[in-house]
């Protein structure tokens, strides 16, 4: 059995969480999509807390994350949106990706929220079939809308 450790993302954490967005972009196969910078992922956690997470660590590397945040739902109140779930290839199957969203499903839980929120590409079935196994339900119904906003700094 493989030891590893899951804790809160912490300052200094950036660097390596963005080289994990990174590779998951290129699995979700948009390799150029990514925009955040390091820089910005550190305000967003440590300065603004716009968002949280954690990460899962192997040998003191970062292999592992959980990229969440409070969202709301008129109907239901305060809800946990859990933005990205990734952890590398190589480490798949040791159980790092169910600690990581026990992780979070536990925050939610003692945060009292009502929900826990996430989305996942209908192609992805090793993610499908890793939900299913957790007992989550996945909803078909729902068609996803969004805009793009081009920020000049």
């Amino acid at each position: 059995m493989i030891n590893f450790q899951i804790r809160k993302v912490a300052p200094g954490d950036e660097i390596a969480l963005i080289g994990l967005i990174q590779e998951l972009a290129v699995y979700e196969k948009e390799p150029d999509a990514v925009k955040n910078t390091a820089q910005q992922l550190a305000i967003d956690l440590f300065e603004d807390n716009i968002c949280d997470g954690f990460v899962a660590i192997i040998n003191e590397q970062i292999v592992g994350m959980a990229i969440f945040y409070t969202s709301y739902s008129t109907w239901n109140g305060r809800c946990i949106y859990l933005e990205d779930l990734y952890v590398q290839p190589k480490h798949r199957g040791k159980g790092i990706g169910k600690a990581l969203f026990l992780s979070v499903k536990s925050l939610a839980e003692e945060k009292k929220v009502q929900r826990m929120d996430w989305q996942v590409l209908d192609w992805n079935t090793p993610a499908i079939e890793f939900y299913k196994r957790l007992n989550a339900t996945l909803d078909p119904t729902w068609v996803n809308g969004r805009f793009y906003f081009t920020t000049e700094k």
